[in-house]
Formats: structure tokens, sequence, C-alpha cells
């Protein structure tokens, strides 16, 4: 089986989580995707194969050294964002891409001036959906190289290679992949989650992460006679929302720099309330980010009343380069092995989290691989196929470049 044939058939299948959901899976769609997989790594040969009772998959590919050798994991997550529907997906291919605009349904429009990364792959197979849903390819594209992967070294026992452990696990999404992780039970030394973006990424720093709700009372009064009593609690929470610094939103930052992020808002006269995410690499300028919330309550409960404003900050997930750097030779052999199948590595900060983040924090350490696609839980999501192709060959150098560790 070809990486496109697999991906296709992973796409095609649902596995949207569920935000605000305890239950993991938070969807049970995700065990189809994890009972297929699992089914296909027993007919290629793997070992171990399970699916435990959170829908988590693992497997293992055993030794062909004659000597121990460290113990490698490759990681990808079954789930799709919930932002954008991943029901229904219905793939397209298109062949030798030749630099224009790529138009879908509904008047949805792939463009090289708007996305000028699409101008790198002129010639190459470009894999959308047909603009009414996303693709999928965050995390589907990983999932169906490192089966790929898989089932390459599997069938050519000539190639020498130490064991390997592979696993897939739901929720990742939603921020709960790591949850029930059987770190132990996966038994890998280090890890990779292959789950970026364009072909030739290494990650190893992500951003710190916090959420923050953000609740106002009000006292309702007949506005007729609202005089020097009414207090609007929706008017409180937006000025709060504007006095946040406006030039640390999303879309003014990039790279290394942090932000703040209004994701969602309600509320009326009486009471309203928000939700924010707060984030940046730094851990100094992440702790600045959460006083600055903080302080800034408070100033609005001096102007309005004490309670007038309440707000609640819980850190998420830290950012994994400390766990990343005393074992950096995991992220030279990555670069090498890009290298030798002509792949000119980038490193560059993650501008989110994934399960390897929390997973290095867990004790496996765990930095990201590209997984070749680009615009990411949204409708003109694509991804080369050339590239997945490519990626699978630098997966497999990467496992045998393991062996020397």
């Amino acid at each position: 089986m070809k990486v496109l044939e697999r991906f296709i058939r992973y796409v095609k299948m649902d596995t949207t989580s569920k935000d605000d959901c305890l239950d993991i899976p938070s969807t049970p769609q995700q065990f189809d995707l994890a009972n297929v997989l699992a089914t296909q790594l027993k007919e290629m040969g793997a070992h171990d194969v399970r699916v435990d009772t959170n829908s988590y998959v693992y497997a293992t590919l055993p030794s062909n050294l004659d000597k121990p050798s460290k113990v490698i994991g490759f990681i990808a997550h079954l789930d799709t964002a919930p932002v954008v529907s991943g029901k229904d997906v219905k793939p397209i291919v298109h062949k030798n891409y030749d630099g224009g605009d790529i138009v879908l349904t509904n008047g949805v429009v792939i463009s090289p001036k708007e996305y000028p990364s699409l101008k790198d792959y002129i010639g190459m197979d470009i894999v959308t959906s047909d603009g009414t849903t996303l693709l999928g390819a965050d995390n589907k594209a990983g999932i169906a190289e490192i089966m790929e992967m898989a089932e390459y070294l599997l069938t050519h026992k000539e190639v020498k290679h130490g064991t390997i452990k592979i696993a897939f696990t739901p929720d990742e999404e939603v921020g709960n992949g790591a949850n029930l992780f059987d770190v132990k039970g996966f038994g890998a030394d280090f890890a990779f989650t292959v789950d970026g973006g364009a072909i030739g990424e290494i990650e190893y720093e992500n951003f710190n992460a916090a959420s923050a709700n953000v609740k106002t009372k009000g006292i309702s009064i007949h506005p007729g006679d609202a005089k020097g009593k009414m207090i609007n609690a929706a008017e409180v929470l937006a000025e709060y929302v504007v006095l946040l610094p406006e030039k640390q939103k999303p879309q003014y930052t990039e790279g290394y720099e942090g932000f703040f992020h209004l994701t969602n808002i309600k509320g009326d006269v009486n009471s309203a309330q928000a939700h924010f995410i707060i984030r940046d690499h730094n851990q100094k300028l992440f702790n600045d980010k959460k006083t600055v919330m903080t302080d800034l309550a408070n100033t609005l409960n001096k102007k309005y009343g004490v309670g007038s404003i309440e707000i609640d900050i819980k850190d998420s997930y830290k950012n994994m380069a400390e766990m990343i750097k005393p074992h950096m030779n995991m992220i030279d052999m990555a670069a090498e092995a890009f290298k030798e199948e002509g792949i000119m590595p980038k490193f560059v900060p993650i501008r989110g989290g994934t399960d390897g983040a929390r997973l290095s924090f867990m004790g496996l350490p765990c930095p990201n691989l590209c997984a070749g696609g680009h615009n990411y839980h949204g409708v003109r999501e694509y991804v080369p196929v050339q590239a997945m192709e490519k990626i699978v060959q630098c997966l497999v150098k990467i496992a045998v470049k393991f062996k020397e560790q």
C-alpha cells in the first residue's frame, strides 16, 4: 500500500474530537480508525499490537540487530480539530499542480497569492478536501507516513534497525492526547511525534500555555432609571478585552512572539464571560502575561466594585525545550536524516502544543517532525503527495540511524 492510498482511506473516516468532554476518547468514532490501524499493523507483522479501552493504539517493530540498542518511538494522533467539520471528507488529488489557484466548491480558493508556499510544490500532486470540510492532514498525514514506514521496515528485513515503538493517540486537538498515554508500557527511550507542518520542519520548542476564564457581574436597572445605578456586565467585559495589549493578539504575532487570544465571549447586563488562551515561548514573558490579566481585573474591580470581575487562570502545558535540550543528539540525528534525503531541515518554534510537549514532561523526550501539510484546521488545508512520500523516507532513515544510539 502507498502512503497516498493510506491517507485517502484515513481522512474519509470521521474522527473529529469534541471540546469540553471528560471522556477519552471524546468521540467514539476515534475507535474506528484505531481498530483499522491495529488490524493493518497486525497484517504487516508488527508485534504486541493493542487498542486499549481509551482508543490508544500501541505496536512494536522488533529489532533485527544482534546487539541491544536504544528504543525509538513514533507517535501521531487519531482525531481532527472540532473547529471545522471532519465528516464526509471528500479528498481531491490535483495532479501536477501548475502554480495557479486551486478552486474548490462553495467559492473556496487556495491561491498562491494568499498562500505563497504553494509555489514550492509546482509539478507535484496536491491533496485537498472539496472545500466543505477540513482535509485531516493534521494528523492523518502523520499516521499514513508512520504506517508506511512500518510496512517498509517489516518487509525489508535487510534494513537493520533497533526496536521501534508506534503509538496513535486520541483527542490531541482538544488537549487530552497525553492524559492516559502509557509511557512505561510504550517502552521507548525517545520518541518523535509526526505532527508538524511543511516538509523539513523539526520542532523542539513550543509555547507555554494557559487558559483564562473571565466573568463579570453587573447590576441591571431599567435603562430609563439607570443613571448612577446600572453596571452593565457586558460592557465591563468589553472594556477588559479592549484594555489588553492590542499588538499582543495572534493576528499581530509570529515566531517566538506570544499572545492573548479571546476564543469566545457572551453575556448581558447581568453577567458576562469570556475565555482566553495565553501563549509565550519565554517563561518570564508568559508569567508577565498572566500578571497583566490579573492586574487588569483588579483595576476594573477598583473602578466598578469588588466582585465585579473575576478571573481564573490555569496552566495547560509547558515549553518542552528544557526537556529536549539535554538530548539534542535526537535533533541532530533527525537533521542529518533530512539532509541525506535531500531536504534542508528547518528548526521552527511550535506556535501551539503537541502531545510530545506533555510526554516530554512525563519522562519521554519527544520533539516533533513535519507531516507535510499546510493550512491545518480549515477548508483550505492541503498536503503534497511527494512531501508525504519523502517524509516516509526520512522516518526510515531516522529509524536506521537510531540503532547507533
